[in-house]
C-alpha cells in the first residue's frame, strides 16, 4: 500500500499543502480530485521525489519511499515530456531500458502495450507525427512499460476522444486487477465516478473528502428521496416540511422526513418506487469544495 501521511509544503510564505494524508491500496483505482491550484500535482511530485516535502512521509509497503524504491513507480506527468522526433516503439523500449529492464523484455512489453493501446500501426512513426490523443497514449505506455509496482497518472485522459478513453480505461483496469495501486488525477468526474474504487478530494492544500466511492455517497446522501406513484406526485409539496426538488408527473424528488411522505403516498394509492437519491461524484465535489 502507498501511504501519504501529513505531507506539507510551502512556496515562500504560501502554504500549498497542509497535512495531506491518504492511502492508495493495492488493486484499487484511486481518483485524486481538486480544482486548479488545489495541490494535486504538488502532492504527486512529492510522492515521486520530484519535490521535497516540508513535513510528513510517503511510504510503500510500510517502508519510507527512497530514491532506491522510486524507480519501481510509474509516473505520467500532465505535461508531455517525450522526445518528438524519436520513433514511438524505439522511445518506449528505450525508457524501459532506463528502468533496468532487459532488452528482450523491454521490446515484449512495448509491443504488448502498443497493441493494448491500439498504437501498433504507428509504432514506426515519430511522436510528432501523431495526433495529440495518440501522443497521450504513448505517454501512458511510457509510464507502464517497466511494469511498475505503483502507478501515478496526472490527467491521463486529457485530449482523448471517448473511444480512446475506453481503450485507456481497459489498460488501467488490467493493471489494477493485477494488484497495482493506481492513483490518478482528472477533471473528468464522470470517468472518475465510473472507474474509481476510492476518491480523495483536495481543496486549498487540504484533504476535504476521502474514502471509497460508496462511503462518500452514503456520507453525503443527505435527505433526498425519489418517489414514483401511479398519478401526479404534486401532492408531495403539501406534506409538512417537504420540499420538492424535481417534479415530473408521477415522479418527484424531494427533501423531507421520508416516512411521513411514504405514509401519505400509501394513503393515496399505489407507490411504484421509493428510494433515497444517491449523490453523484460531481455533486459531492461541489459540496465539499
Amino acid at each position: 500500500m502507498l501511504t501519504v501521511r501529513g505531507i506539507s509544503r510551502s512556496f515562500g510564505d504560501h502554504r500549498v499543502l497542509d497535512e495531506v494524508s491518504f492511502d492508495v491500496r493495492p488493486g484499487r483505482m484511486t481518483g485524486f480530485l481538486g480544482a486548479n491550484g488545489s495541490g494535486k500535482t504538488t502532492t504527486m511530485r512529492i510522492v515521486l521525489g520530484v519535490l521535497a516535502a516540508h513535513g510528513g512521509t510517503v511510504s510503500w509497503q510500510g517502508q519510507e519511499v527512497t530514491a532506491q524504491t522510486r524507480p519501481d513507480f510509474g509516473y505520467m506527468p500532465e505535461e508531455r515530456g517525450l522526445y518528438p522526433k524519436m520513433k514511438v516503439r524505439d522511445q518506449i523500449t528505450w525508457l524501459a531500458r532506463l528502468h533496468g529492464v532487459d532488452r528482450e523484455t523491454a521490446q515484449r512489453n512495448t509491443d504488448a502495450l502498443l497493441e493494448d493501446l491500439e498504437l501498433t500501426e504507428r509504432a514506426g512513426d515519430r511522436l510528432e507525427e501523431l495526433s495529440l490523443g495518440n501522443q497521450q497514449r504513448v505517454q501512458i505506455a511510457a509510464a507502464l512499460v517497466h511494469e511498475p509496482a505503483v502507478l501515478i497518472l496526472d490527467e491521463p485522459f486529457s485530449g482523448l476522444d471517448p473511444i480512446a478513453v475506453e481503450t485507456v480505461l481497459d489498460v488501467l483496469r488490467k493493471r489494477a486487477a493485477n494488484g497495482v495501486p493506481v492513483l490518478f488525477s482528472s477533471h473528468q468526474l464522470a470517468i472518475v465516478e465510473r472507474l474509481c474504487d476510492d476518491v480523495v478530494i483536495i481543496s486549498k492544500g487540504r484533504v476535504v473528502a476521502n474514502g471509497s466511492r460508496e462511503e462518500l455517497r452514503a456520507r453525503h446522501a443527505g435527505s433526498r428521496y425519489e418517489i414514483v406513484v401511479a398519478e401526479d406526485a404534486g401532492w408531495v409539496r403539501d406534506v409538512p416540511g417537504a420540499r420538492i426538488l424535481e417534479l415530473d408527473g408521477p415522479r418527484a424528488v424531494f427533501e423531507a422526513e421520508p416516512q411521513q411522505v411514504l405514509r401519505a403516498a400509501l394513503e393515496r394509492g399505489e407507490v411504484r418506487s421509493f428510494t433515497p437519491v444517491v449523490p453523484t461524484l460531481d455533486e459531492i465535489f461541489r459540496e465539499v469544495i
